[in-house]
């Protein structure tokens, strides 16, 4: 089976031009100059099917390092399963998601990874992969990161925050990095100091502070920069690569920069609700409104800057990617279990459909260049996390993975026409100047012309290799 794309503009982490691509059944086998000859008259003529994306770009597809479907939190889960989830990811031009295996203190890890492998088999429409969460530290969980190694799940995510649920204490967090700078795991963070957070938000409830505008108050920025620049001292006293997940806070993003300025392999990720909404806007809207965008870290105030510097920091490479923290809960039944506390509304929003879009306003608008979107959304994700030849770019060789992007179309994000499994947007009525046509999953068209033409259990699990971007 002959695919053809012809007439587009091939964008890259490295630049762009004018390029044919031609994919063989699952496969990318050639990049090449329009109209060249090579091929040859007799050949063409016996290609299958051709796309024309003439005025269009055409862009490795999108990789979303961190999603949570299915996920349980605050007593419920979140709303999207696998199948809904990465259908709605193909519509906003994602191939590849990677998803968090989740465990427990007292739960085998091994038995947990094996679960989240049943959640997602023969459900994904686009292909997956898994972090493993580490909720329990101990002598079991350390041994089975080495086996995770082998299995394909190359990065560990520990939390500094959610006592009692999630949260390792330091001598813990520095056993996993003692191992992960052994085995040559990737050690992932939620960076916030969660015994501060338990105090903060105790004390705003005691004074009757319920509304949602208080999660974000009771999570200030100095307890993310705080717990960043902890995880950052003790990745450097271990040796272990750090990977700081969804940077809100500038000044965190500062700590992270200058942690990589003397040469610590320390990256880290924001997402697009920190490059776009803010605490005064979304979470302070009136009523129980805003607890549509609780999510942790939580929303930044926009006076104090935090959104264009994280735009700054994507642009210096201080930080190296967007991910969307995909954890969607709906208003019915789930957000409202916090009408009377924000402390028991489920934090997460719901972008994992519209993350390419988001991030690519960012191009119209002169934020990054039209090649920094690809690399934050394509590239990056695959070599950092050890898929890269394979995911994350336009070469022979490569999974046909590809998006034809049109830079002349529109895209108006609503509840009304997303394909999340979610009952709002929290973009609702987002804007965007440019449109996902086309989106090819290994050679087969799952989007074309506002129609899906995909289905479940297309998507394979991808074992993913150590991480390629260690500096």
């Amino acid at each position: 089976m002959y695919t053809l794309i012809t007439g587009g503009t091939v964008v890259s982490s490295t630049g762009s031009g004018q390029a044919d691509v031609l994919i063989e059944d699952e496969k990318i086998v050639a990049v090449l100059e329009p109209g060249s000859g090579v091929l040859g008259a007799t050949f063409l003529q016996g290609v299958d099917r051709r796309i024309d994306a003439t005025g269009k770009y055409v862009i490795p597809g999108g990789i979303d390092a961190h999603t949570h479907m299915e996920m349980p939190f605050g007593g419920t889960f979140a709303s999207d399963t696998f199948e809904t989830g990465t259908r709605a990811a193909a519509w906003g031009g994602t191939t590849t998601i990677v998803d968090f295996s989740v465990q427990y203190t007292g739960e085998d890890v091994l038995e947990r990874f094996a679960a989240w492998h049943d959640k997602a088999a023969g459900k994904c429409a686009i292909d997956y992969a898994f972090h493993q969460i580490i909720g329990g530290v101990d002598d079991v969980s350390l041994a089975a990161m080495d086996t995770l190694i082998d299995e394909g799940v190359s990065s560990f995510k520990l939390f500094m925050a959610y006592k009692d649920v999630f949260l390792s204490d330091d001598g813990q967090i520095v056993r996993a990095m003692q191992r992960a700078s052994r085995n040559g795991g990737l050690l992932m963070m939620h960076a916030e100091n969660g015994s501060v957070i338990d105090v903060l938000q105790q004390q705003a409830l005691e004074r009757g502070e319920t509304d949602p505008i208080h999660h974000g108050l009771t999570r200030p920025w100095q307890t993310e920069e705080e717990a960043t620049y902890r995880a950052i001292r003790l990745s450097e006293l271990t040796g272990a690569p750090l990977y700081v997940v969804h940077v809100s806070a500038k000044q965190a993003a500062m700590r992270i920069a200058e942690a990589r300025d003397t040469g610590q392999n320390v990256f880290g990720e924001t997402c697009p609700q920190y490059l776009w909404l803010s605490l005064e806007e979304q979470l302070g809207a009136p009523g129980f409104e805003g607890s549509k965008w609780v999510c942790s870290t939580p929303l930044r105030a926009r006076v104090d800057g935090h959104q264009e510097h994280m735009w700054q920091a994507l642009r210096t490479n201080d930080l190296q990617l967007v991910s969307t923290d995909h954890c969607p809960f709906c208003m019915k039944g789930q957000k409202e279990l916090g009408r009377n506390s924000f402390a028991a509304i489920p934090n997460g929003i719901g972008s994992v459909e519209h993350r390419l879009d988001l991030v690519y306003q960012g191009v119209v608008t002169g934020k990054i260049s039209l090649s920094r979107w690809v690399e934050i959304c394509c590239t990056t994700p695959a070599r950092m996390f050890g898929m890269y030849g394979t995911k994350g770019v336009i070469a022979p060789g490569a999974d046909a993975d590809v998006v034809v992007y049109d830079p002349a179309g529109r895209t108006r994000i609503s509840v009304d026409t997303h394909h999340m499994n979610l009952d709002y947007s929290a973009w609702e009525g987002f804007e965007i100047d440019g449109h996902v046509d086309t989106v090819i999953s290994r050679g087969l068209v799952v989007i074309d012309d506002g129609e899906y033409h995909g289905h479940a259990g297309h998507g394979k699990y991808i074992r993913r290799g150590l991480s390629q971007y260690l500096i």
